[in-house]
């Protein structure tokens, strides 16, 4: 059958997550794997994140200012910024470069434990891998990312403001009381933050996926870093498409 290898490896995958979910046991260990991985993946990833916020909110500055300048409407782009930022762009874009960031990260370093023999040891001292590798890094990815969202947007709107502001010459008052009306948080705000948990979550699971179950040879974790930054971004760009046509339908 043509679809039986996918199909074995969706059923695959979906038992993968169960694990993760069911290693997920709150234990002093298991706290402390999660704040290490805190700061791995999310905490260095930290000037990544603040330089694309600050270049996506210089370009679609520009670019809305204008487009919108066409229509005398200039001083609308606050309007642009910041639902262009939190229904779409921040979400999204800031789960893109944590994959390439942290996920490829995950997966490289699960390969290689599964290539060095590591994974095998956990499991003949009687320690649940999945619990001590995945689970924390699982969590952490799924706390990290909406922070990280949040970093975005702040240097998104803030280079945004500037460039609008000090060289295109909106006036400060209407810039920010415009942004105000516009952006509703129950809308806007939570749903943004929504978005960037279940990306953080996926992302990390296609992550550890793919490095759990890598063939064990540096060729083999080398093939599943480049399959989960590929896999998971394309899911990430799916579940968007989904989740913002469920929770932005005005």
């Amino acid at each position: 059958m043509p679809f039986a290898a996918p199909i074995r490896a969706l059923g695959a995958a979906g038992l993968f997550s169960l694990s993760v979910f069911r290693a997920s046991k709150p234990t002093g260990d298991l706290f402390a794997e999660f704040i290490k991985e805190i700061y791995k993946i999310g905490a260095r990833s930290l000037p990544i994140i603040a330089a694309g916020g600050a270049f996506v909110g210089l370009s679609l500055t520009l670019l809305g200012f204008r487009a919108l300048q066409t229509y005398g409407a200039s001083d609308q782009v606050s309007v642009l910024i910041g639902l262009g930022l939190y229904r779409e762009l921040a979400p999204v874009l800031t789960a893109l470069l944590f994959v390439g960031r942290a996920g490829s990260s995950i997966a490289a370093e699960l390969g290689l434990m599964r290539a060095t023999d590591q994974i095998k040891a956990l499991e003949l001292m009687a320690i649940d891998p999945v619990a001590k590798a995945v689970a924390p890094r699982f969590w952490a990815a799924v706390l990290t990312v909406p922070l990280l969202t949040g970093f975005f947007c702040t240097f998104a709107i803030a280079t945004g403001w500037f460039e609008a502001v000090r060289i295109l010459g909106i006036d400060n008052g209407t810039f920010w009381q415009i942004m105000k009306d516009a952006v509703d948080i129950q809308k806007d705000f939570l749903p943004a933050f929504l978005k960037a948990a279940v990306f953080g979550g996926t992302s990390a699971l296609v992550a550890a996926y793919v490095g759990y179950h890598a063939e064990p040879t540096i060729e083999g974790t080398s093939v599943a870093t480049t399959r989960a930054v590929v896999n998971a971004s394309l899911l990430v760009l799916m579940f968007n498409f989904v989740l913002s046509a469920f929770l932005f339908r005005s």
